[in-house]
């Protein structure tokens, strides 16, 4: 009796136990454990998004999207014929063998997803997969994988960027990643965990991709396209090291076009040499030269303390402190005016003048004219330059600073800067973006987030576009060869000493011309900086001339007809 009641006492617990198994797995938690079984056949597959168009001012894209496919392997399928595989791959696709050979036995034990390749054009994957079919090969499979594009190659790449396998590497396409690249979907489906196929009714899910949105530059390809081949010409002619030219509307600031020479093919920045990949343009600081002095003189006459027909002896050598200070040109003592002093550019008699201000008088100046200080228009590693404080700049460095040395600027800095005696003494901050994006590292920039600010009277920045006419004077003969035939062009060369930073000295030099049209009602102001040429000449003859065939090109390209109106009369020398 005894032994019966403890048999019943002992079944009775087993009972209760599977009892208590079966609340658990049917009551208690039930979700957890039907995922875990779940879990045992899943397959999750990515759905990648399509990365969104970076586009010109007019809605031509700079960089899109093809279609593409990802070559990807169920290891279930490919284990036992990996070697032939993976050999088929490796030549048809030119793919690593031993990687494609890893993929296709399965990175862990359970895996029935792997990626063999991805971003290849679709015409090949779809020929390799009709070979794979007919070695009798299975467990291959092609899967939407959009590729990153770059239509006109070259065009602006410097600062759209380029793509690598996985990741942005480079200009816009890094810089506004996260609206470009949108969000990955994915789909899960139950399989067989020995044949690897899908299991018919059983439960899949789906969560569709988010498609990146587009990014509007205010760029004009064609425009942008003419400039760089200009540009390039005039590099390549000059044996000059590099080369760089921004188009700016002169009344919205909007960048139409942001050239860089060397620059690289932005489907194959693999073959470019690795300095060549940025944007020279914003991440390079160099002394402006000459073209400071128009900045110089606009602070002057907005101060009240010179104006255009100001009277100078000029002397053929001023000795200032540390060293002396000379012309470009051999000359005595000359009389000349304001105008004639940037007409001519002098050194010394932008010295002369400038001494009416103390140093942090025209540094205050020149920060309000953007200098010393990022443009921040969305492009990474931009160069702030560099602005000695007024507080700390001793009298030699003002001098030297009011003729355009002992500082440094990018190309966009000096473009927005001369924009502003071009906008009636307005400055417009650049813009490169249309309407307005988040940079990831939440920065908002463009158009919609443009500041307007007067840094000099409408008088001084017209006195001062009026002496800056006489620059391309044929009877000056500075630079006749920037003039726009038809047109009342105003601007300004530039020559300077170039910082080599192996020695942390001066070696070689930046010529360089800035200018707008029409004079007297600017549309457009381009700013033209070639480094190191080899071949002798100046801003006049080297810069001046690619000056006038952009100027010239997007003046008929807007269609922007000559004013007529009559060029400065202004005195350049006096009795």
């Amino acid at each position: 009796m005894m032994r019966l009641r403890v048999g019943f006492v002992l079944i009775a617990m087993v009972l209760s136990l599977f009892g208590a198994r079966l609340v658990q797995l049917q009551g208690v938690d039930p979700r957890s454990y039907a995922e875990m079984a779940s879990a045992e056949g899943a397959v999750k597959v990515p759905l990648v998004a399509e990365r969104g168009d970076i586009l010109d001012r007019n809605g031509v894209p700079l960089a899109g999207s093809i279609k593409g496919k990802m070559v990807v392997a169920n290891p279930v399928l490919t284990r036992d014929r990996a070697p032939e595989i993976a050999q088929l791959l490796s030549e048809q696709l030119g793919i690593d063998y031993f990687k494609a050979l890893d993929a296709l036995r399965g990175r862990s034990e359970d895996s029935q997803f792997e990626y063999v390749a991805r971003r290849v054009p679709s015409t090949l994957a779809t020929d390799t997969l009709a070979q794979l079919d007919e070695a009798g090969l299975e467990g291959i499979e092609l899967r939407d994988d959009p590729i990153r594009d770059y239509p006109a190659d070259d065009v602006a790449a410097n600062v759209i960027g380029y793509m690598g396998t996985d990741e942005p590497l480079g200009g816009f396409e890094r810089t506004f990643d996260k609206q470009l690249a949108g969000v990955d979907g994915k789909a899960t489906w139950q399989s067989s965990s020995t044949k690897g196929v899908r299991i018919p009714l059983r439960e899949s899910t789906l969560v569709a991709p988010q498609d990146g949105k587009p990014l509007h530059t205010t760029l004009d390809r064609d425009l942008q396209w003419f400039t760089q081949k200009v540009l390039a010409q005039a590099v390549d002619t000059y044996r000059a090291e590099s080369g760089a030219a921004a188009v700016l509307d002169s009344r919205t600031g909007e960048i139409l076009a942001l050239a860089d020479v060397p620059t690289f093919d932005a489907n194959d920045p693999l073959g470019s040499d690795e300095d060549d990949l940025g944007a020279r343009s914003l991440n390079d600081a160099y002394e402006p030269g000459s073209v400071q002095k128009a900045l110089t003189a606009a602070s002057l006459i907005d101060a009240g303390k010179s104006f255009p027909r100001q009277k100078f002896k000029v002397p053929g050598i001023l000795r200032r402190q540390d060293r002396p200070i000379g012309d470009w040109f051999d000359h005595g003592t000359i009389r000349l005016t304001l105008a004639g002093i940037i007409a001519k550019s002098s050194n010394i008699g932008t010295v002369l003048a400038a001494d009416a201000f103390t140093p942090p008088q025209l540094v205050r100046y020149l920060r309000r004219f953007g200098l010393g200080s990022r443009t921040d228009i969305g492009v990474r590693g931009e160069s702030p330059g560099i602005l000695t404080p007024g507080a700390q700049m001793t009298s030699q460095t003002k001098d030297r600073v009011a003729f355009g040395q002992s500082l440094s600027v990018n190309v966009v800095q000096m473009a927005a800067a001369i924009n502003t005696i071009a906008n009636g003494g307005v400055h417009v901050s650049p813009s490169i973006i249309t309407g307005s994006a988040t940079t990831d590292d939440g920065v908002v920039v463009g158009t919609d987030v443009a500041t307007r600010e007067r840094i000099v009277s409408k008088r001084a920045a017209r006195g001062t576009a009026k002496m800056m006419e006489k620059v391309v004077d044929p009877d000056v003969q500075i630079a006749p060869r920037a003039q726009v035939p038809g047109y009342l062009v105003a601007g300004k060369t530039g020559t300077a000493q170039r910082v080599d930073p192996e020695c942390g000295c001066y070696q070689g030099f930046s010529v360089s011309f800035a200018g707008f049209a029409p004079a007297d009602d600017a549309r457009f102001t381009v700013y033209v900086v070639i480094h190191d040429p080899e071949v002798d000449g100046g801003g006049g003859s080297i810069t001046g001339p690619v000056f006038s065939r952009i100027m010239g090109y997007v003046l008929g390209r807007y269609g922007v007809a000559p004013t007529g109106g009559a060029p400065s009369r202004l005195p350049i020398e006096w009795r």
